[in-house]
């Protein structure tokens, strides 16, 4: 990456990690009508199933092949969305980007594609799809983002919002057998966890690894480990975290646990333990590994080289560590004990990853190299 657009500066801003919350706020949506979210729940910092339309915000039209899901592997908020789109069967309505793990101040490349750019979009870089909608966007360009082909305009970064509008607002393209993600019946106990889970645990290993200060390192620290254990002893009796099934819960928290032992415990020093000592998050995070749908969208290699490069405030010299040795991702869970009638609530797993999906051989205990 050219000096010129180093990362240096960007990440450890003050004593204490905020992160910028404040996303494009469009929406794709079966019925585009805006009364038709007059009465919806307020906008959030997690989403809303039935969230209400934010201010200043757009409707889109939900139609199959008119938008790309533009999706790093590497980052836990774009993992979330390559999980629920292939648990629900959305290939052939949204196309995904993939971009490259790695990425300067001007952000996402698609340095992975034939020639540097990608084959629909015809752009090297997200940044030029934002601009494209807002000229010299003045905020971060994020993935996930989705993106209108026809224009090659960004239409929303909302990720909180992103996989409940999958669930919700797209079911006419939903694969038969697609699972019940949303779990309308449990939502008034699902949301306060997920906030939990965002607050405490998914930004709470940032609010770790950018923090400026001892004192900011320490309450992030702290509270990480807090949550950790009240859900390590809530799945000591639940094979996921609403019950029987898995949920939006479970796909928050994954994406996290996922990236643990490889990132969060050395780079961002949420070190009181590894995930690997804490035997029921260890156990169901490997259950979920090994669901399809989850482990086969997770790119270990592609995740280190994000982290530990594009992070120079805190990796200056950006050496990928070697380890940890990833193979025992495949060992049995015996989840199964707690509820053994299938994770789908009465659906079925997604059949197997595209050809032109699959995570690189080597970089995944599921894809080895061929002879190992």
């Amino acid at each position: 990456m050219s000096q010129d657009y180093s990362t240096k500066g960007a990440y450890v801003t003050g004593s204490e990690f905020t992160r910028d919350t404040n996303y494009i706020q469009d929406r794709i949506v079966a019925d585009p009508r805006p009364e038709a979210f007059s009465h919806g729940e307020p906008v959030s910092k997690i989403g809303h199933p039935n969230a209400a339309l934010g201010e200043g915000a757009q409707l889109w039209q939900v139609e199959a092949g008119r938008y790309r899901l533009v999706a790093a592997r590497a980052c836990p908020w774009a993992n979330r969305t390559l999980i629920v789109r292939r648990l629900l069967g959305l290939e052939d309505a949204i196309s995904v980007g993939l971009p490259g793990p790695t990425h300067d101040v001007r952000s996402w490349r698609f340095d992975l594609d034939e020639g540097g750019k990608d084959p629909v979009l015809g752009t090297e870089r997200l940044q030029e799809n934002y601009f494209k909608r807002f000229a010299d966007y003045p905020r971060g360009i994020t993935v996930p983002a989705i993106v209108d082909i026809p224009s090659g305009a960004v239409v929303t970064n909302d990720y909180p919002q992103i996989t409940w509008d999958f669930s919700t607002q797209w079911k006419q393209f939903h694969r038969e057998g697609a699972p019940d993600l949303v779990m309308e019946d449990q939502l008034d106990e699902m949301l306060p966890l997920i906030k939990r889970i965002f607050t405490e645990v998914n930004n709470g290993v940032y609010r770790a690894g950018f923090a400026g200060t001892q004192a900011a390192y320490e309450d992030a620290y702290d509270r990480i480990f807090t949550t950790l254990d009240y859900l390590e002893e809530r799945l000591a009796t639940r094979r996921f975290l609403m019950g029987d099934y898995i949920s939006e819960a479970d796909v928050r928290l994954f994406t996290t646990l996922i990236r643990f032992d490889p990132v969060y415990h050395g780079h961002f020093k949420a070190n009181r333990n590894k995930l690997i000592e804490m035997p029921n998050l260890w156990g169901y995070a490997r259950d979920l590994f090994q669901t399809p749908g989850f482990g086969d969208t997770v790119d270990f290699e592609q995740i280190k080289d994000h982290y530990y490069k594009v992070h120079e405030d805190i990796n200056p010299t950006q050496i990928v560590p070697k380890g940890p040795d990833l193979s025992n991702w495949l060992e049995s869970h015996n989840r199964d004990e707690l509820a053994d009638n299938g994770p789908f609530l009465g659906g079925t797993a997604p059949g197997e990853v595209r050809t032109e999906e699959r995570v690189a051989a080597g970089h995944n205990p599921l894809y080895p190299l061929e002879g190992k």
